[in-house]
């Protein structure tokens, strides 16, 4: 497994496991704990939840996955804008950790920016460090402006990652947010990479997709994890899912490849809002 590094030192696997809607109906709890496992069997051991996915039940099914397997995984989980307070942070982080059943969180983000100011946030996030509850602190869905306030703070400066949308269909971020990422070589997660299945149809990516003897989703994921400093979390909700997802690990694109999908799907020539699902 390749590996990002992290500001003041750790790895990032390049490819994790997503688990946005999981979490949300008993009946597929075990299918979701053995896609999550099946994961660890092949080494993608970077996992990635919130507290509002599921409403805690995604942790909650990362936790059974996790169980008796802990030092395999890199575990990602993200606090609420509205608890994202001195105190309401601190009480988020050890909810989760209930939920997951570890006593620390590896990398722990704040979802998106609310109206809590960042420098409460951040000095919650030094407090859960300094207490080995969590190991790194970062933001998700933060555009430009966000991180360009929040590195006028010390401690915004030690943030080890924004997780943010990023596929082929979504790449306003190259304009300016990925370059600004990589001068202050900060790790960029991309959620969503094959933009929730409805890239998959594209005739162009399946073409691409069969001189590779691979499939669309592949491909979309392949693609993202050749961008320069950006890991891709992927949600699959089966094992054969997970299987396929890390055989897109052994796809490389060529520079024809790069140039069709450039052409299909062009990278903005000027800033645009950052997009967010």
């Amino acid at each position: 497994m390749r590996h990002l590094r992290l500001p003041g030192g750790g790895d990032l696997p390049v490819l994790g496991q997503g688990t946005w809607g999981m979490g949300e109906r008993s009946s597929a709890r075990d299918t979701e704990v053995a896609a999550l496992r099946r994961g660890l069997d092949l080494g993608v051991g970077l996992i990635d939840t919130a507290e509002m996915y599921g409403n805690g039940g995604a942790e909650e099914v990362v936790g059974a996955a996790m169980s008796g397997r802990r030092d395999e995984v890199f575990l990602v989980s993200k606090v609420f804008p509205h608890n994202a307070s001195r105190r309401g942070t601190v009480e988020a982080c050890e909810r989760s950790l209930r939920r997951l059943g570890t006593d620390h969180i590896d990398l722990y983000l704040l979802h998106w920016r609310g109206g809590t100011p960042l420098a409460e946030t951040l000095e919650a996030f030094e407090g859960l460090r300094d207490s080995g509850k969590i190991r790194y602190f970062g933001v998700s869905n933060f555009d430009p402006g966000d991180l360009r306030e929040l590195w006028e703070h010390e401690l915004g400066r030690a943030i080890a990652t924004n997780q943010v949308l990023y596929n082929l269909t979504r790449r306003g971020i190259e304009y300016d947010l990925l370059p600004w990422c990589r001068q202050q070589e900060l790790p960029v997660m991309a959620y969503s990479p094959i933009e929730q299945g409805r890239l998959l149809g594209d005739s162009e990516l399946g073409r691409i997709a069969d001189r590779h003897s691979a499939t669309p989703a592949q491909v979309a994921i392949a693609w993202v994890l050749a961008s320069e400093g950006v890991c891709a979390i992927p949600k699959a909700a089966s094992e054969e899912h997970v299987e396929q997802n890390h055989a897109a690990l052994e796809i490389e694109l060529s520079e024809e490849d790069l140039a069709a999908l450039d052409a299909r799907f062009p990278a903005p020539g000027h800033a645009v809002p950052l997009e967010i699902l």
